[in-house]
């Protein structure tokens, strides 16, 4: 990779997750693209916020939208080391529910959660082949890795993402394209704002795990940022969990 300032793309970076990782990623001296497909005031004050960063709006889970976004990307830098597929989706379905879990639920899940990844991974190829090679660094979930989750859908799509991350990780390796996976255990985010009993399972999760609290966005920014700088890590899902694993 040349000695060029590195240039990020983070999907779904607004807010949680997303914001943490570009905020960490500016302050490495990375330069950062921002993007949601909603939320258009929270990523334009966040891009303001960071040293050197632009917000673009897009919607990954559409094709022309996800190549728009890239080639955005590349139009404002000239270039494209690091991309995070971050941008995500779930809903809160008893897995018991099997007719709450409708196909109309599985579909729009799969488009964020994995068609959107791809074809953002796709759009990215060429640009992150350049000045030596890039790194792709999947948001995935442990709901993909042990049978928990928001749902059932929800859970599946990220095995999918998991495995998609494999397979790209086989692939794109040669050409210098490492793709690698974090996989969140419970974590504070906005996503469980409002949602009744959260705070109470936040608190019964924290005593049962190792560390004792659950996770921050920034315990996973910091993790997705290592994996965009390992030089000889490809094809690997990182659990973060705090040690749930262990339990």
């Amino acid at each position: 990779m040349s000695k060029e300032q590195r240039v990020a793309l983070v999907t779904g970076s607004s807010s949680g997750i997303g914001a943490a990782v570009a905020r960490r990623l500016a302050a490495a001296g990375v330069r950062v693209v921002v993007n949601s497909a909603n939320s258009v005031e929270a990523g334009e004050k966040l891009a303001a916020d960071l040293p050197d960063a632009v917000y673009v709006r897009a919607n990954v889970a559409d094709e022309a939208d996800a190549k728009r976004l890239v080639q955005a990307a590349v139009d404002t830098y000239g270039r494209l080391d690091i991309l995070v597929n971050n941008a995500g989706i779930t809903r809160f379905i008893d897995h018991g529910d099997f007719e709450a879990a409708s196909p109309e639920v599985w579909r729009e899940i799969n488009e964020v959660n994995v068609i959107a990844a791809w074809q953002t991974t796709v759009a990215a190829i060429e640009h992150l082949k350049a000045d030596g090679g890039g790194s792709v660094v999947n948001v995935s979930s442990q709901a993909g890795i042990y049978a928990n989750g928001s749902s059932i859908p929800y859970a599946v799509s990220k095995a999918a993402l998991n495995h998609m991350t494999r397979l790209l990780a086989k692939q794109l390796g040669p050409v210098g394209v490492r793709v690698n996976a974090v996989a969140p255990g419970l974590i504070d985010t906005p996503w469980y704002n409002g949602l009744e009993g959260m705070d109470k399972a936040m608190e019964e999760v924290a005593e049962r795990l190792p560390m004792r609290r659950v996770g921050t966005a920034e315990d996973i920014a910091e993790a997705v940022c290592d994996l965009a700088n390992a030089s000889y890590i490809t094809g690997e899902v990182l659990l973060v969990d705090g040690g749930g694993h262990l339990l």
